[in-house]
C-alpha cells in the first residue's frame, strides 16, 4: 500500500474503498458463481470450514448488517462476503451494506492502519529489536484473540 502513502486523506480513503470495494464484490461474485458447482473444486473446502458455516449462520440471520459490520473484522469478512454470494444475497441489500462497511473500512486504514504502520516503522529505525519485539506481541496477541473466540464457538451451549 506505499502507493497510498502521502496521498492527501481524502484521496487515501478514496483509493482504499476502491480496492476494497472491488475485492468484497469480487469474492460475492466469486460465491454466487461457485454456488452451482463448488461440489468439485477446492472451493468445497471452504464452503464446508467452520467459519464458512458462522459466516452463513449469521447472514441468514442478521441479513445486510453482518456484511457492514464484517469489515471490522480480520479476514472474517471474506468469508462473509462470499456466503453472502452462495446464498444469494439480493444486490438491493448486498450492495448498499457492503458500501456502508468498505466506507468504514477504508477510513479505518487510512487513520489507525496508517498510524500504526509508520509507528512500527520509526520504532525499526530507533531499534529494529523492539519493532520486531512489538511485532511478535500484536501477532500473539492477536492470536490469542482469535483461540479464545473459536475456544468459546466451540464450547457446549448452557
Amino acid at each position: 500500500m506505499d502507493f497510498v502513502d502521502g496521498l492527501p486523506f481524502p484521496l487515501a480513503v478514496t483509493v482504499l474503498f476502491v480496492i476494497v470495494f472491488l475485492r468484497a464484490n469480487a469474492t460475492y461474485w466469486a460465491g454466487r458463481a461457485a454456488h452451482a458447482g463448488a461440489g468439485r473444486t477446492r472451493a468445497r473446502r471452504l464452503l464446508h470450514s467452520d467459519a464458512f458455516a458462522t459466516a452463513q449462520r449469521l447472514v441468514d440471520r442478521w441479513g445486510a448488517p453482518v456484511i457492514s459490520f464484517s469489515f471490522l473484522t480480520i479476514g472474517f469478512q471474506t468469508v462473509v462476503n462470499l456466503a453472502a454470494g452462495v446464498t444469494r444475497m439480493p444486490l438491493r441489500h448486498y450492495l448498499p451494506a457492503v458500501t456502508v462497511g468498505c466506507t468504514l473500512w477504508a477510513f479505518i486504514y487510512a487513520t489507525v492502519g496508517f498510524v500504526t504502520l509508520e509507528a512500527l516503522r520509526r520504532l525499526y529505525l530507533i531499534s529494529p529489536a523492539a519493532a520486531i519485539a512489538a511485532i511478535v506481541l500484536l501477532v500473539a496477541a492477536l492470536a490469542s484473540f482469535v483461540v479464545v473466540q473459536l475456544r468459546a464457538s466451540r464450547a457446549p451451549s448452557r
